[in-house]
């Protein structure tokens, strides 16, 4: 983490006097919970603002010094699925995988992608929605037995950002065999992030390039 975002932290006061807290703050009265009150969407503002000013610091060289990092034979990759399309990604990039959160939209904050922000254990992270990034059409999928949505924290050089999905299969190690190139007809946009397809357990899975992917999401902020 960059050392500017750590010098100058952003006051989390509704994990002390807010509603994560002793609920003694005044505005409490008026706003009934914090995400009503204007200091919590100046904070997420101002979160926003960061994640912008260390794209700039870090544009020329994102993901350089993961950029020769050897995976052997096998890759560890989260499998999980946004509407129809069964995607991975290499586990690297995650920070967790988490139960669905409440996500509060900003005032004025129209970004292409943001959703808002969410709380994660009393830090608010930005959320995106990932299909847009990937520019997937809507679409519900199959919804094949029980499936239970997720919220992916995937970690950039900016910080980290949450995206929900529609389901996770899990994290496995898939021989790099069996990832096979791209199939160079296909025009939908997902395929500028695509690192390679491989069918897994029944299912056509397209292998995401983290470095693009996150970049591009982080640039979505700016």
């Amino acid at each position: 983490m960059d050392a500017d975002l750590n010098q100058a932290p952003i006051d989390d006061c509704w994990n002390r006097i807010g509603v994560f807290g002793d609920k003694s703050c005044a505005r409490l009265d008026a706003h009934i919970h914090c995400r009503n009150c204007e200091v919590y969407s100046a904070a997420a503002i101002a979160l926003l603002d960061r994640y912008s000013t260390l794209l700039e610091h870090d544009a020329s060289g994102y993901g350089q010094a993961e950029a020769s990092d050897d995976l052997g034979e096998q890759r560890s990759l989260l499998i999980f699925r946004l509407g129809e399309e069964w995607l991975a990604l290499a586990t690297r990039r995650m920070a967790e995988v988490m139960p669905l959160s409440p996500i509060h939209s900003l005032p004025h904050q129209k970004v292409g992608s943001l959703l808002g922000v969410t709380n994660v254990r009393g830090t608010l992270v930005a959320c995106l929605n990932l299909g847009e990034v990937l520019g997937l059409e809507h679409s519900e999928g199959k919804q094949e037995k029980r499936t239970i949505p997720r919220m992916l924290i995937l970690e950039t050089n900016a910080g980290p950002l949450v995206s929900p999905v529609d389901e996770v299969s899990g994290i496995q190690l898939i021989p790099l065999a069996l990832i096979g190139a791209s199939v160079q007809e296909d025009k939908r946009a997902i395929s500028r992030f695509s690192a390679g397809v491989l069918q897994w357990g029944g299912k056509s899975i397209t292998l995401l390039d983290d470095e693009q992917l996150l970049a591009a999401m982080t640039r979505s902020l700016a």
